[in-house]
């Protein structure tokens, strides 16, 4: 059994940038994947970012150039640096990991951007 916890959401300016982290209560080894979502209100939950296990990346056109995915296995821990930040950005933004037999969702941290 894996435990995601989310931090470091804000709020933040127009241009500003966060860095938001996933923290795993178990290794993160084993999840094949993991990804960043985000759900703004009256809106679906987007996927935002993908990162395999190898280390393979991938965005939503929406935050290309803007935001990185990254994961460090010996902490546990998946990060998503957000930078250039818009209105449009504001969501609360959840942390997924895909084990094989199981998949993992973390409680979501709030991103508010001010214009």
């Amino acid at each position: 059994q894996v435990r995601l916890v989310e931090s470091g959401g804000g709020l933040v300016q127009t241009g500003g940038s966060l860095r938001l982290s996933c923290v795993a209560s178990g290794s993160i080894f084993s999840l094949n994947v993991m990804n960043w979502y985000r759900q703004a209100p009256g809106k679906q939950r987007e996927l935002v970012a993908t990162i395999t296990s190898s280390g393979n990346t991938g965005y939503a056109d929406s935050v290309k150039g803007r935001f990185t995915i990254s994961r460090d296995n010996a902490k546990n821990t998946m990060y998503l640096q957000m930078n250039s930040l818009k209105p449009e950005d504001t969501a609360v933004y959840v942390c997924y990991g895909l084990g094989v037999m199981s998949a993992y969702w973390g409680q979501g941290t709030q991103v508010t951007v001010s214009s």
